[in-house]
């Protein structure tokens, strides 16, 4: 018996209708955990090369993690996987809430789901009853909207994954939505939904799951909330969750703002944690056995019309107030809205929004080719654009493709402040002077996330800060000294294989990075859920092989693929940063050489940032070494 996992690989061919069950390797779940590590392991051991993202051949995969579903901190984590139709590469995206805790009661720990439905479809699970089912009554709704009719249609105790109309439309970073404003954000894996006609995916589970020590499991579930309690920024987290941060980001200089003009927002205030409070928020709402709910649901008014939402978190507050320049955090709100019910990405959508309005007013969008005249700090512009890309209309059929396709065929140099890494956007945190954070986003391998490696408080603070601890301490609101960069890439691999750790576990890696949950207490928990001893150090040396797993992916599918693929946009270093804190640096090409050279070396990579074979089969991976090899004997494309 496998403790900590439903023990089954669920498999849905929607081209043929075959559903079928295997077994879940033991060998994988002991070299990759689960969730990420699962994802990665599958797309490279299954997915047929050269395959377009948007493609019948591509396949997207759910999977729940060992500690997922238990009575433990945290613990409702879903990990998603795919071809990005983003960057083209390898794609996963997180998502809180229920969904995965109740696809291991129905069994399972891993969906994957391959094909294209006729028509489009929903899949019905309900423990071992499977079926592709007709979705006809939901398409071209809304992917709030859908979720809330498959409840009523189906029962309250069902589960439901939706995606909305830029799913359908195939936005490249269209999303997945969930419990009514959790999203999977990232990499576009709701247009791949939307390739394959699966609008929703609805599961209800009745069954358990085995632990080791079931007893011993529950006693230290019982202390790991006692202990999260007890934690000195318990009390002061919760009420603004991530939305708390926003004033530290602005204070200290590296709020993105106009479209990453400047790294300073004058109406920071106007759209804080506080202002959510004060202006929106109706109550708390958490995932699964959360004790630190950073979910804020609320009402909002605007004169576009009200809604009610969950959010805004901090990452749409910075793209839509502060890289759209929203004034007000009721506007941003109804941003957040209508994404929501669009089923698009905030963080695409606010960095794409902000570089057409930056193309309008430079003359190289035409008010003919927009449709209307657009401005920052302008919620009409946003609803206006975001409907145009939702339904891939006009303007919105350029936009739909994502900054990095937008600037090459607008060309004109927009293509020097498209904000992105390997294609996909760049969220929250403005960087030409935080090297060790820029060095992050361009490693990243989905592409500009800061989830990978949120080490912007060693950049400013000089140390491991909490994020807690930086939000009570404030900025100083004067001009910072330029931030040092040798020696970044440390700190950088180490975060690299630490927060991604949490996905592969399933569980919430909040805790630990906000409140200072230690890692002692994940040691034993593991062995208490799974019956194996693995230190903290082993965990982490499996997340490490992951990482290199998942450069392998990219190097595969994308011809060419390498150092070039790990450059920020000029613009963070060719413009310094003229208001704020930060004004006047910027990071030079020579620093960001730099970067990259101690990052590859210290990942034992070669110069292109392809990993080597010795590398690889360090860290059991020889099986990839030999792709690797026959990619670098490949001249560059």
């Amino acid at each position: 018996m496998m403790y900590g996992y439903a023990g089954s690989v669920l498999r849905v061919n929607l081209s043929t209708g075959e559903i079928r069950r295997e077994p879940l390797s033991e060998e994988m779940a002991e070299k990759y955990l689960g969730g990420r590590g699962f994802v990665a392991k599958m797309l490279y051991d299954e997915l047929p090369p050269d395959i377009e993202p948007l493609g019948e051949k591509n396949m997207v995969l759910v999977a729940a993690g060992p500690l997922t579903g238990l009575f433990l901190p945290g613990s409702g984590k879903t990990h998603f996987g795919t071809k990005s139709p983003a960057t083209g590469g390898y794609s996963d995206s997180n998502m809180g809430g229920h969904f995965g805790p109740t696809l291991k009661y129905a069994g399972y720990d891993v969906l994957v789901v391959t094909g294209k439905a006729p028509a489009p479809c929903y899949l019905f699970v309900e423990d071992e009853k499977v079926e592709i089912r007709a979705a006809d009554a939901y398409w071209g709704k809304g992917a709030i909207t859908t979720e809330e009719r498959l409840k009523n249609d189906l029962g309250k105790d069902f589960q439901v994954i939706t995606i909305g109309p830029a799913g359908e439309k195939g936005v490249r970073y269209a999303c997945i939505s969930h419990d009514f404003g959790r999203q999977a954000g990232r990499t576009g894996v709701g247009a791949v939904f939307g390739s394959k006609n699966l609008k929703a995916v609805a599961v209800k589970g009745t069954g358990g799951i085995p632990i080791f020590d079931a007893e011993g499991a529950y006693r230290k579930g019982k202390e790991a909330y006692r202990a999260l309690f007890a934690k000195p920024g318990f009390e002061g987290w919760t009420p603004e969750g991530t939305a708390g941060i926003t004033n530290w980001v602005n204070e200290v200089g590296v709020f993105p703002t106009r479209n990453f003009q400047t790294s300073f927002a004058e109406h920071y205030k106007q759209i804080n944690g506080k202002a959510i409070i004060e202006k929106l928020k109706i109550t708390d709402k958490g995932c699964f056995c959360c004790p630190i709910p950073c979910g804020k649901y609320g009402h909002t008014t605007t004169k576009l019309g009200s809604a009610y939402v969950e959010g805004p978190e901090y990452e749409t507050i910075a793209l839509f107030g502060g890289c759209c320049l929203l004034q007000s955090i009721e506007e941003v709100a109804y941003a957040n809205h209508l994404c929501d019910e669009w089923g698009i990405d905030t963080i695409s959508a606010g960095g794409v929004i902000g570089w057409a309005v930056e193309c309008f007013e430079k003359g190289l969008i035409s008010r003919e080719q927009m449709g209307r005249d657009v401005r920052f700090a302008d919620l009409e512009t946003v609803a206006y654009l975001l409907e145009k890309i939702a339904n891939r209309e006009g303007i919105g059929d350029l936009l739909a493709e994502g900054v990095k396709v937008a600037a090459q065929r607008v060309g004109k140099g927009s293509d020097t402040f498209a904000i992105h890494v390997k294609g996909l956007e760049w969220s929250g945190y403005e960087c030409r002077n935080a090297p060790g954070m820029m060095l992050a986003y361009m490693t990243a391998d989905v592409g500009a996330h800061h989830n990978r490696a949120w080490v912007l408080g060693h950049d400013v603070a000089g140390s491991g800060a909490s994020v807690h601890d930086l939000i009570t301490a404030g900025g100083t609101g004067e001009r910072l000294p330029k931030s040092p960069v040798p020696g970044k890439s440390a700190k950088v691999i180490e975060m690299q294989h630490v927060r991604p750790l949490f996905d592969a576990l399933g569980i919430c890696r909040l805790q630990y990075m906000e409140l200072g949950f230690e890692v002692t207490h994940y040691e034993e928990i593991f062995h208490l859920v799974t019956g194996k001893k693995m230190s903290w150090e082993d965990m982490l040396q499996v997340s490490e092989r992951i990482w290199h797993l998942t450069r392998a992916i990219s190097v595969r599918e994308i011809e060419g693929f390498g150092r070039s693929f790990d450059y920020p946009p000029p613009r963070f270093y060719t413009e310094p940063i003229p208001t704020g804190p930060n004004r006047g640096h910027c990071l030079s090409e020579e620093e960001l050489q730099a970067l990259l050279d101690e990052y590859y070396q210290a990942r034992g990579w070669d110069k292109n940032g392809v990993p080597t074979r010795e590398t690889l089969e360090h860290i059991g991976l020889g099986e990839v070494a030999a792709d690797m090899e026959e990619k670098r004997r490949k001249p560059k494309a």
